[in-house]
């Protein structure tokens, strides 16, 4: 599903992503982590589009997208969700999913539409919020809602663009023990039929998750393999809890 070739990132001369070679298997949920600082978000963002390679290629289902704008990607069925929530709070939660729903459409995110035009994606809306656990909160505002329920909002989003590539950006970050299970939870139901990606910092959420695991540090690929082989390696041990554990 994704091949990088020799992948880097420069900021004023930091190499903040150092010849990054991955690959991701279709079907596969994978997982990138690392110490703070690994450059698994600059990863992330360049896998997106958001930021342009200084150097090497990045191919999505064998094309190109290493120049692509993050719209352009996008249209290549692929979605992803951010650290930091960003929702509209006064939108009822079924607003969020017609308009994201539309979007899909071609016809855009027009907020002047009629609710008659909105409502020819009711139904559909109502199926996503009922994957995502928030059907019976559909009418709610979305600033009404907990965090967890936030993010699970933002994943109803991300599967409205139909995505056959998800990649998701810390998606437990800031919860509480019981949304964490949740989340684990929900990411197993809608990985089915997708490539899913995963930026994350809890290992529990990568151990229940990932077949696969890619541990970054200083930019560089340290270390990859299940779950139980990358955990065990004494080079991620000391990468996350120094030499004298190790």
């Amino acid at each position: 599903m994704i091949r990088t070739r020799g992948l880097v990132k420069e900021f004023n001369g930091f190499r903040a992503v150092d010849g990054v070679d991955l690959e991701i298997g279709s079907g596969t949920l994978h997982a990138l982590v690392g110490p703070n600082g690994a450059g698994k978000t600059t990863l992330f963002n360049m896998l997106t589009g958001f930021i342009n390679p200084s150097e090497g290629e990045i191919l999505i289902e064998g094309v190109d997208v290493t120049a692509m704008a993050p719209e352009q990607i996008a249209r290549r069925g692929v979605a992803r969700s951010f650290q930091i929530t960003s929702l509209f709070e006064e939108l009822s939660l079924l607003q969020h999913v017609e308009l994201a729903l539309q979007g899909r459409s071609g016809q855009g995110y027009r907020f002047w539409q009629s609710d008659k035009r909105l409502r020819r994606f009711r139904d559909e809306a109502h199926e996503l919020l009922d994957r995502v656990g928030l059907l019976s909160s559909a009418g709610r505002p979305a600033g009404a809602l907990s965090y967890g329920q936030k993010r699970a909002l933002e994943l109803a989003l991300a599967l409205a663009l139909s995505p056959r590539l998800l990649l998701l950006d810390e998606p437990t970050a800031g919860m509480g023990i019981e949304d964490v299970a949740k989340t684990i939870d929900l990411i197993a139901r809608i990985r089915e039929d997708r490539t899913v990606v995963l930026v994350e910092h809890n290992m529990k959420v990568v151990g229940s998750l990932a077949d696969r695991v890619t541990v970054l540090q200083f930019g560089k690929i340290l270390a990859e393999g299940d779950y139980d082989e990358v955990r065990a390696d004494p080079r991620v041990i000391t990468a996350y809890l120094g030499e004298s554990v190790a």
